[in-house]
């Protein structure tokens, strides 16, 4: 188990060799901005992404503070499921209910791989691809709608 400190600056290389490995790619060369994530310009509605000691998500939440708005805007997303599914040969899981570890309920669209431990940096190779290749589809998707979905 790590100490506070030791969890802290593991986290912290993950996420700038994610950066680093995120700059070579092909794909993503060029971009202005890496991710467009909490600045979707959607209101409620962010991108992210969710590691855990079990795996990791790519994630698109709704988390509007008033349930009948991030009702709405889920069944609004809904309307453009096959859209926003493009290029995800397994889907994507959509999930209205949510419940974070804080205790907070959210409405989520995402997709994950399971037996991925972001601790063991033999697997961070893994992470970085299934984390990079996914986003940039669920963003390019989300992206193509995201005027639709203005309120």
């Amino acid at each position: 188990m790590y100490k506070k400190d030791e969890l802290k600056l593991l986290k912290t290389e993950f996420w700038n060799s994610f950066a680093a490995y995120c700059e070579v790619q092909p794909y993503l060369r060029g971009r202005r901005k890496m991710w467009v994530l909490y600045n979707t310009k959607v209101r409620g509605v962010e991108l992210k992404f969710d590691l855990d000691r079990r795996g990791a998500s790519v994630v698109l939440e709704v988390n509007h503070r008033q349930e009948d708005k991030r009702l709405e805007m889920f069944e609004r997303l809904s309307w453009y499921k096959e859209m926003l599914g493009q290029g995800f040969p397994d889907g994507l899981v959509w999930d209205v209910c949510f419940v974070r570890e804080t205790g907070k309920q959210v409405a989520r669209v995402y997709v994950r791989c399971e037996n991925l431990d972001f601790h063991r940096r033999e697997d961070w190779g893994a992470l970085f691809s299934f984390m990079a290749r996914n986003m940039y589809l669920l963003e390019k998707n989300f992206m193509a709608i995201a005027e639709y979905l203005r309120e």
